[in-house]
């Protein structure tokens, strides 16, 4: 047993941290009397050998200490975690959540949240080597439709030896949906069940079965098979579709789902408790590769990653070397918005590729304006349509946001077969724009590379202001405006490529800002990948139409292009490290574009780290690095310690004297609120050439100097290690300004390879300069 059967006294560490919960809660919860769900977390199983059943009695025992009967522990209790990761979900009161906090064997006790889908082109692994033979990727997520041309197992082999897993059936969804290619799927509805009752069977299926769409674009665009003649409705973006890793094998994890509270109804609902269930399933049926497009609020909330769900789940996954691919989210373009920026996750941004959808407007006045669209105008005919704008023709009242096509505010006797230019543009304006009567949509956007979708009517997408500001002065000055929507094409080579998508999340991180995240970008912007044949492409319920392929956005989509090079580099170098595997896609990431300048941001600006971390992948540069920034699992267990104070494992006690966070190897460095001077360290393994000698080349911030000693490291096999250390000084101070963040890079190279790895420097705020700080276990220098 791994605790005994008889409460034990509270410890003054653990009577402290059941004060600090039981604060949290006064501050956060408004009923003290009211039950909602926690995840009781308590690391990982020992290595004894227990059965299930003595598993969930222990876990209802913590439960009976804050419960008088057995049914009502019996009823309490959700999901018990009986694989790899110890711990449980259940219903509990504040004051239950917090004794339970303070026990001995816990290390947290956290509100069960609700997490999000990351979802708002020829496949870009293309040459890239091998095709990930036999490594099997976990996909937690909406689901699969198996009937999808992506998932045939034709070609493949019999199901490794390694596999563990079970095909679950449900509805819709027997044996027969699993092949040589789907080689497992489970579902996990207990949270979601516990939090709304019984699955609505007319709103999804109560299986593995993908309602959504979600789950089966990103499972395609990771591993999807050959596909001849694929593409989005009405043709778009047809040719021949592969996943990045096409001899991969699939497990599905569904753990979101669409949901109804009252009449509303809303797709891809994930709880804390659900996904925790499917990594410890994931992990204990042998995946290589676990698939994550979805996270939570990025607030510093979450106990420095003890009450993070997927960080969670991904440290038990690092332990065995799978790596965790992760969205870092849409919440850009802002800064600190990005999520899933626990170091042993690889955290993925959205850019774009060199792929346009081209659907000019010609107006009325001869005037031709640059649009984008992925829906079918043809049975417009080469009629011009009168054109209005939406806020000349808005029901009186109905909005404070004027011109936005917001739902129920257009006038149906002033739009009926018109064509409406809605400010704002995407699925809901052209949803208004069909409900009001009109025959087309022109939708505003404010980028030139815009977030596409199949709309409801013909549509095209233009870019403001300078789109905008050309129709409307014509709208103001024509007394009779009309425009003629020109059918999409489809061009390839658009420069520059590749930029950041609008969306996509920007560091540093507000919870760790001593860790640089997102890790990398790649493809998420208008990507085409298998869908669900029971989902529209739009979405809505109000579309009838069905589609085996569809065009979407988010990190969501980026996630899976990286997952896809992850099985790849495990297939070519099984032997590495799920680090070693981060390093080396991060450090041969290019920050060009195809012009040879800089990655621009979606506004034309350039770059930097912030958005894309150590840049584009190139997993064909990746399959041989030269060198890499190993770390193992006791390194990520230091690092908690460091930053929380508190052990991740039972088994781990933190040392007295932590390492600073910037020295955890990582493959990129980022010092905040530097003022003085630090000194970090650094060790790389050899996996290029036996004998190697490599040279440092450095590009400092503005206004710090950088330092690398040695300057020179030689190797003499495959294998050895070499560590140095990286001075870094403010110099300047009184010139620069406080609190900016400055950029740089160092790289090593033996003439063959480079390896490159962003700088970020921040200045501290004046108020806190002399403060040591938390994060670095550094004093700032005066």
């Amino acid at each position: 047993m791994e605790i005994m059967m008889k409460k034990a006294p509270p410890t003054l560490t653990a009577t402290f941290i059941a004060f600090l919960f039981l604060l949290h809660l006064s501050l956060t919860t408004s009923h003290p009397n009211q039950q909602q769900r926690y995840v009781v977390y308590m690391g990982e199983h020992s290595g004894e050998k227990r059965s299930e059943g003595e598993i969930e009695e222990t876990h209802h025992w913590y439960l009976h200490q804050v419960m008088p009967s057995k049914h009502e522990v019996k009823s309490s209790i959700v999901h018990s975690y009986k694989n790899v990761i110890n711990g449980f979900s259940a219903f509990l009161r504040p004051d239950q959540a917090a004794t339970i906090a303070g026990m001995e064997g816990v290390i947290s006790v956290f509100p069960v949240k609700t997490l999000k889908l990351h979802t708002t082109t020829p496949n870009l692994l293309q040459g890239a080597p091998g095709k990930g033979d036999d490594v099997i990727v976990g996909v937690i997520d909406t689901g699969v439709w198996p009937e999808s041309l992506s998932f045939r197992d034709e070609g493949m082999g019999p199901v490794p030896a390694s596999w563990k897993g079970a095909c679950e059936v449900g509805a819709a969804f027997n044996t027969t949906s699993c092949n040589r290619k789907i080689i497992g799927a489970r579902y996990h509805v207990k949270g979601v069940e516990a939090q709304l009752g019984t699955l609505n069977k007319t709103l999804d299926f109560r299986s593995p079965r993908d309602i959504d769409g979600h789950g089966t674009h990103t499972s395609s665009t990771i591993l999807g098979q050959r596909v001849a003649g694929a593409s989005a409705y009405g043709g778009f973006g047809s040719g021949t579709a592969t996943g990045g890793a096409p001899q991969a094998r699939l497990a599905v994890y569904k753990a979101c789902w669409t949901v109804s509270s009252g009449s509303e109804v809303t797709s891809g609902v994930c709880f804390d408790d659900d996904i925790l269930a499917a990594f410890d399933a994931a992990i204990g049926d042998g995946v290589h590769v676990i698939s994550v497009s979805l996270g939570g609020a990025n607030e510093n909330e979450k106990g420095y990653f003890t009450e993070d769900s997927v960080a969670i789940g991904a440290l038990h996954a690092a332990k065995r070397n799978i790596t965790v691919v992760c969205s870092g989210g849409n919440d850009g373009p802002g800064p600190e918005t990005v999520a899933n920026v626990a170091p042993w996750i690889l955290t993925v941004a959205a850019s774009s590729t060199d792929r346009l959808f081209s659907a000019p407007l010609l107006l009325g006045n001869g005037v031709t304006v640059k649009g984008e669209s992925i829906t079918p105008v043809e049975k417009l005919g080469n009629t011009a349509l009168p054109l209005v704008y939406a806020g000349d023709v808005e029901i009186p009242g109905s909005t404070n946001r004027s011109g936005f096509c917001m739902p129920n505010t257009l006038t149906p006797e002033k739009v009926k077969g018109k064509a409406v230019f809605c400010l704002k543009g995407y699925t809901d304006q052209s949803l208004e724009v069909k409900r009001a009567g009109g025959a087309a949509a022109v939708l505003g956007f404010p980028v030139a590379q815009p977030l596409l979708g199949t709309m409801l009517l013909p549509a095209t997408t233009v870019y403001y202001p300078n789109a905008t500001d050309v129709i409307l002065k014509y709208i103001k000055t024509d007394k009779k405006p009309v425009v003629k929507l020109i059918p999409g094409t489809t061009e390839f080579g658009t420069k520059p490529s590749p930029t950041m998508a609008y969306f996509s999340s920007l560091g540093p991180s507000n919870i760790e800002p001593n860790i640089l995240k997102p890790d990398i970008t790649a493809p998420g912007l208008n990507i085409l990948a298998a869908w669900s044949e029971a989902s529209s492409p739009t979405e809505l319920p109000e579309d009838p139409r069905r589609v085996k392929n569809n065009i979407i956005s988010g990190t969501s989509m980026s996630c899976p292009h990286v997952s896809g090079a992850v099985a790849l580099l495990k297939a070519i170098h099984p032997q590495w490290s799920a680090a070693a595997i981060k390093s080396a896609l991060m450090t041969t990431a290019t920050t060009e574009n195809l012009r040879g300048g800089p990655i621009e941001d979606a506004y034309g600006d350039v770059a930097t780290p912030f958005h894309y971390g150590g840049g584009h992948m190139r997993p064909s540069k990746a399959a041989d690095p030269g060198l890499v920034y190993d770390a193992a699992y006791t390194d990520y267990l230091s690092f908690i310690c460091t930053v929380n104070g508190t052990s991740l494992d039972r088994s781990f006690k933190c040392p007295k004297n932590p390492l600073s966070v910037s020295d955890l190897n990582y493959p990129s460095l980022a010092i905040a609120n530097l003022k003085g001077s630090v000194v970090v360290k650094r060790t790389v393994t050899n996996v290029g050439s036996p004998k190697a000698t490599y040279k440092v080349e450095v590009k400092a911030p503005t206004s710090y100097s950088v330092n690398v000693t040695p300057p020179i490291l030689t190797f003499k096999g495959v294998g050895e290690k070499q560590s140095f250390s990286i001075s870094v000084k403010a110099e300047n101070t009184k010139k620069r300004k406080v609190s900016t963040n400055e950029f740089g890079w160092y790289k090593w190279s033996d003439g063959n390879h480079v390896v490159t790895s962003p700088i970020v420097i921040s200045a501290p705020p004046k108020k806190i300069a002399n403060l040591v700080s938390s994060s670095t276990g550094f004093v700032s220098a005066a």
